[in-house]
């Protein structure tokens, strides 16, 4: 692999393994975004869930299925704009706005991950390349994850974890295309992701609820919750980009190699 291309592969490792968004959102709110969740009523989870699954849904139908061949710059600058604009009314209207709101965030991050796609050479009329999109939900970023924990959020497992639904999604509408048929399988997959995007999508609620927070605030936690999985998106295109130069396993190789390295230098830091 040259030089150019590891270094860029390290950046991607980066990103996907060590960004926090829960961390950036804490830092805007000053406290602790757990503390903020811990406030939530219980019975909320269960709504969230619900909620991030049919905003994903409306997202895959408003967007994704909707974006051309042709590969303009990604306008990332615009998209983060309209969510400030739609976080902006999530934050004045606290948790009753998160039905309306989160399904119009989520269109326009899932447009902005189109276009990302299609400046890192994937041809968003193919559906492998469609449903590389809606995985970048998945991908919360390790933050500071350790040990075993580490491993459950690392890239590799999230890929591995949807491989399955990603793999049945594409077999499926092969054959009978984006009807009634093949909505069962869409489903599973939308499913699938939404377990993982809930979780920040709760811290998300969470912090735009809290009493101190109002439209400015909640405007910026959307232009964090947007930045973030557009840099996800980045990273995540890079490596289809690389794997389709070198093949995935080396790829993959080598992203395991780089991660082994980071976490033991960071471990001689915290030891010194």
């Amino acid at each position: 692999m040259k030089r150019t291309d590891l270094v860029m592969l390290a950046s991607a490792a980066q990103q996907l393994e060590t960004s926090s968004l829960a961390a950036s959102i804490s830092h805007i709110v000053g406290l602790p975004i757990e503390k903020a969740m811990s406030a939530l009523p219980g019975h909320w989870s269960n709504i969230v869930s619900r909620i991030t699954k049919k905003a994903l849904e409306k997202a895959l139908d408003a967007a994704l299925f909707s974006l051309k061949r042709q590969a303009n710059k990604p306008a990332n600058k615009i998209h983060m704009l309209f969510a400030g604009v739609s976080g902006a009314v999530g934050g004045s209207f606290g948790i009753a706005a998160l039905a309306v709101e989160l399904p119009v965030s989520a269109t326009i991050m899932l447009r902005s991950i189109g276009e990302i796609a299609r400046g890192y050479g994937e041809n968003l009329e193919e559906l492998d390349s469609k449903m590389a999109c809606l995985t970048v939900f998945a991908l919360s970023g390790g933050g500071s994850a350790k040990g075993a924990e580490a491993a459950d959020t690392s890239y590799y497992a999230v890929r591995s974890f949807l491989t399955k639904a990603l793999g049945d999604t594409a077999n499926h509408i092969t054959v009978h295309g984006f009807s009634k048929e093949g909505a069962p399988v869409l489903v599973k997959l939308i499913n699938a992701v939404s377990v993982r995007f809930s979780i920040p999508v709760s811290g998300k609620l969470a912090a735009q609820s809290l009493p101190v927070m109002g439209a400015v605030s909640g405007a910026s936690v959307n232009w964090l919750f947007i930045r973030h999985y557009q840099r996800m998106a980045e990273a995540h295109f890079t490596i289809r980009h690389l794997e389709r130069e070198y093949g995935s396993q080396e790829v993959e190789q080598r992203y395991s190699d780089i991660v082994k390295y980071n976490r033991k230098q960071n471990t001689k830091k915290w030891q010194t």
